[in-house]
């Protein structure tokens, strides 16, 4: 048996990953790999499941993030915005931004 998808309501500023306003504050890839506790702009986070993103770094053009990954393990990486627009939860929920996450140091991401 199938699980329903939720469609991703365009008008929910939630389901906007990463938009303009913030893409032009996020550090470029790369930008922040020599700095031992970079800021964490953007938190992605999947409400029907244990799955959360923290997003330090961010190529536009690519979309393309790094940042911790929290799942089966916590562990630095690269994912693609396309690819997170697609999956869904168990219960067929799409990946969110945190309306209200404030940056803060990848180090205290960590211990979340």
């Amino acid at each position: 048996m199938s699980r329903p998808e939720i469609p991703r309501d365009p008008k929910n500023p939630a389901y906007d990953l990463i938009p303009e306003s913030l893409a032009k504050s996020i550090p470029r890839l790369y930008v922040t790999e020599k700095v031992s506790d970079p800021l964490v702009h953007v938190k992605l986070f999947t409400p029907d499941s244990s799955w959360t993103w923290f997003v330090t770094e961010f190529d536009p053009d690519e979309r393309r993030c790094f940042g911790l990954a929290i799942g089966h393990e916590a562990e630095l990486g690269y994912f693609a915005l396309e690819e997170m627009e697609e999956v869904r939860g168990p219960m067929g929920l799409p990946i969110e931004r945190d309306l209200y996450f404030k940056p803060k140091p990848l180090s205290q991401c960590r211990k979340a």
